[in-house]
């Protein structure tokens, strides 16, 4: 089947806006989405949309991303790029540099060099799972979770919207405890698996499709004593209640996918469920929050 890179270049902190929200837009249909740097010097990016099927599906696809960036201000010519049938994702990954956050290396197959002795090194092959450490939520999180688990080590933990698995695989090294990680997505639950397998640590993650948190594996494996979830600042907001239902005694969240100007609008809806914050991790335009019952 034919494979169409819809694609439009903005400057960094713009590529990041419009990313985000063409995630949102599609984060139902399974599309791949990437955001690559293409001119070092000026700080260029390429966001990109892989959509396949025939002229009509694509242009849809064309269609909804010029009306969601046009909603929101952005009038940013689309183009197009006919691409063989080969996996670009995996492809454009390999372009990627190891990333670095706190003690953890988070790299793809062909920077397995780049692994030092005191490294936790985590092997992620994205594909169409969101999560390979280069976004600042990923590597923020990653950072409070080592300082985290470093003062204390959980007895369990829950990852809400794995994605490629990159978080719990990464806490399951450092803490060696039961994790749960789940993500809405099958398709981002079986690359976590794959990635779970890949690492060594799939005997202590159990993988699960499932939105919410009111499911039979919340009840089995909960109450959790260290939450991680790097979703959306909206949806988090909704989910509060939830967290602070599935929480141990004594127990830690940490939160991410939140922009800087949606801090205190979450904050002030986790105080409501009874969660206070205690400390932020600033990266580019993103936040990273942990917080706890006080």
């Amino acid at each position: 089947m034919t494979q169409i890179r819809l694609y439009l270049t903005a400057e960094k902190l713009e590529a990041e806006r419009i990313f985000d929200l063409l995630e949102r837009e599609f984060e139902d249909d399974g599309l791949a989405l990437a955001n690559m740097e293409i001119d070092e010097p000026r700080q260029i990016y390429e966001v990109s949309v892989y959509a396949h099927g025939d002229e009509d599906a694509v242009s849809d696809i064309e269609a909804r991303m010029a009306n969601r960036l046009g909603s929101d201000g952005f009038g940013l010519e689309i183009a197009r790029e006919v691409l063989p049938d080969i996996d670009w994702v995996a492809k454009s990954l390999e372009g990627l540099k190891p990333v670095r956050a706190g003690r953890f290396l988070v790299h793809g197959r062909h920077d397995r060099d780049a692994v030092r002795a005191n490294d936790i090194a985590v092997e992620i092959e994205a594909g169409q799972a969101f999560g390979t450490g280069h976004h600042g939520t990923t590597a923020g999180c990653l950072i409070m979770l080592e300082r985290l688990i470093r003062t204390r080590y959980p007895a369990n933990l829950l990852d809400l919207g794995t994605g490629s698995g990159v978080l719990a695989i990464a806490a399951a090294k450092l803490a060696k405890c039961p994790i749960l990680a789940t993500d809405i997505d099958p398709v981002a639950t079986k690359v976590a698996v794959m990635n779970a397998r890949l690492n060594g640590e799939a005997g202590l993650i159990r993988f699960e499709t499932t939105a919410g948190l009111s499911g039979r594996a919340f009840i089995e494996e909960g109450p959790f004593d260290l939450v991680v979830a790097n979703i959306l600042a909206r949806p988090l907001m909704r989910m509060a209640p939830e967290i602070e239902r599935n929480l141990a005694r004594g127990g830690r969240v940490v939160l991410s996918g939140i922009l800087a100007t949606q801090r205190q609008m979450v904050l002030a809806g986790f105080r409501s469920a009874g969660l206070y914050h205690r400390e932020t991790i600033w990266r580019d335009e993103w936040v990273t929050m942990y917080l706890d019952r006080g």
